[in-house]
């Protein structure tokens, strides 16, 4: 798995292509500069990955969720060329021609795995005392096993374009069994923490 952490958000979308039914996304910690009290009109969305696929979907989605609140955006993908991600003096200069007004910035920080014991299976009936003893003794018997979990750490922050100063930043870890809607569900996620904190309109 150690390549993965080599082409951010590449470990993410490998997941992305198993098959689940749940989402799960929860913010570890959320700043916001109290000072700026004003709502971006227009974001530029990057997000950092060496994969052209995989940064296309998350700035695509990204900029799908942001509109459908009422914010304009685009995605960087589209006026910043796959091999110039990092020439910090044409991403301002793109900026600056859009006329966007803030920079959301997406990447993957690391992973993690929790470990957590799942006993064996419980005793479901026991009216008498030899039931219960004969439950009991292979529930006791029954062994349980380690389940891990893992989780994507990822960092999301969102600049105000004029000044570079940082506006927002969330810190969040996804469950990588969430499948197919991990992208989606995570980037609700920032979405309603923004709405909610003022950022976004609707």
């Amino acid at each position: 798995m150690k390549h993965y952490l080599h082409n951010p958000l590449g470990y993410l979308m490998a997941i992305a292509m198993l098959l689940s039914a749940c989402v799960t996304t929860q913010l570890t910690s959320v700043w916001k500069d109290p000072s700026y009290q004003a709502r971006p009109a227009k974001i530029m969305v990057v997000a950092v990955a060496k994969n052209p696929i995989h940064r296309r979907l998350f700035e695509d989605e990204f900029v799908r969720q942001l509109k459908s609140r009422g914010t304009d955006a685009i995605a960087g993908y589209t006026v910043l060329p796959d091999g110039h991600q990092g020439d910090q003096a044409l991403v301002a200069k793109e900026v600056s021609e859009l006329g966007a007004d803030a920079v959301l910035i997406t990447r993957l920080v690391s992973k993690k795995i929790v470990q957590t014991y799942v006993p064996g299976t419980p005793p479901l009936f026991y009216g008498t005392w030899p039931e219960y003893y004969g439950y009991g003794y292979y529930y006791m018997s029954t062994p349980g096993y380690v389940a891990n979990d893992e989780y994507a750490v990822i960092e999301t922050n969102l600049y105000q374009a004029s000044s570079n100063k940082l506006i927002w930043a969330a810190l969040s870890e996804t469950g990588v069994d969430s499948g197919q809607g991990l992208i989606q569900g995570y980037i609700e996620v920032m979405v309603k923490n923004m709405i909610g904190l003022g950022l976004l309109g609707k």
